[in-house]
C-alpha cells in the first residue's frame, strides 16, 4: 500500500459512491487507474466490500444493546459462534478478554425484541452461563471509518 492507495482509502471512507473520473481527479489519477487499485486494494483484503449505511432508527430498529457473554467451556466456542452467526440482530460479536468471552452489539426493534433475543436466542444457546446487557440511551459517536496508522508507522 503506497501513499496514493492510503488517500484513496480514506476518501472511499468519507465518500463510497465517488465515480472513478471523481476520485482520479481527487489523487491525480485517470478513472480506471483507480478502479484498478480498488480492485487490488479488495484483492488483499484491504478493502472488505462497499455497503449503505443505513439509519437503524430510520428502519424501526430502535433499541441498541451491548451484550457481554460467558461460556461454560472453550468446547461450546464453535457451536456458540455458529449460533451468533444466525441471528440477524447481532451485529457484532468480538472475542474479548475480562469478565465475560464475548462482547455482541445488538440492534432490535424495542425491548419486549431485545428480551426475546437475549433470553432465548442467547441464554438458550447451549454452554451460555451469563448474559450481562447493557441498554444504550444515547450515541454520540458511531463510525465505520477506520483511522490509519501514520504513513511511516504502516511499514
Amino acid at each position: 500500500m503506497d501513499a496514493i492507495d492510503r488517500r484513496l482509502i480514506i476518501r472511499l471512507q468519507y465518500a463510497g459512491r465517488e465515480t472513478w473520473a471523481k476520485l482520479g481527479e481527487t489523487l491525480g489519477l485517470t478513472g480506471p487507474a483507480v478502479a484498478d487499485r480498488v480492485r487490488k486494494l479488495q484483492q488483499v483484503g484491504i478493502i472488505k466490500g462497499f455497503a449503505a449505511l443505513v439509519n437503524p432508527d430510520a428502519v424501526g430498529m430502535m433499541v441498541t444493546a451491548f451484550v457481554g457473554v460467558s461460556l461454560e467451556r472453550p468446547a461450546l466456542r464453535e457451536a456458540f459462534l455458529k449460533r451468533v452467526g444466525a441471528i440477524p440482530e447481532v451485529q457484532e460479536c468480538h472475542h474479548v478478554t475480562g469478565d465475560d468471552d464475548f462482547l455482541l452489539k445488538l440492534r432490535c426493534r424495542n425491548p419486549l425484541d431485545l428480551d426475546r433475543v437475549v433470553s432465548e436466542e442467547l441464554k438458550g444457546t447451549p454452554g451460555v452461563v451469563r448474559a450481562r446487557t447493557t441498554i444504550v440511551l444515547r450515541t454520540t459517536k458511531e463510525t465505520t471509518v477506520v483511522a490509519l496508522p501514520p504513513e511511516a508507522e504502516a511499514r
